[in-house]
């Protein structure tokens, strides 16, 4: 059986599983206050698709490993560490930003003034993900 694809899938897998429950969380949070205010449904939106980031990453780090793999420069079994690792990381924080995103959507939906600041957890959330595709980088 050939392993060489399995850590790449994972990570890509998990960065997927991830981006698409917090851009869910964060998308019902937007949908619902969409429905009780008149303007401003693009801001909402903006930070609802902000979890998607982590796919992204998991995808410019699947491309990378699989040629790693592929080059010998990477072992299927370092592959499938690195993938299960990193891919969890971006998956917790894509659910975690997710949750920001819902919070900063209702947040701001009260007090439109906000909305900015509410970037700011957001964007802590997002810095650990590039923390874990950084890292990646520095093990193949």
């Amino acid at each position: 059986m050939n392993f060489d694809v399995v850590g790449p899938a994972l990570l890509l897998g998990l960065a997927m599983i991830g981006s698409s429950l917090g851009c869910g969380i964060a998308g019902m949070a937007s949908h619902a206050v969409m429905a009780r205010i008149d303007e401003g449904h693009g801001k909402m939106i903006g930070m609802s698709a902000m979890p998607s980031s982590q796919a992204i990453y998991g995808f410019i780090l699947m491309l990378l490993m699989n040629g790693a793999i592929k080059e010998k420069t990477l072992s299927p079994m370092g592959g499938i560490g690195i993938g299960v690792g990193v891919g969890l990381a971006l998956l917790v924080s894509s659910l975690m930003q997710g949750k920001a995103c819902a919070t900063g959507i209702q947040a701001s939906a009260k007090q439109p003034a906000i909305y900015g600041k509410c970037f700011a957890a957001i964007g802590i959330v997002e810095s650990f993900s590039l923390f874990a595709f950084v890292f990646a980088l520095l093990l193949f």
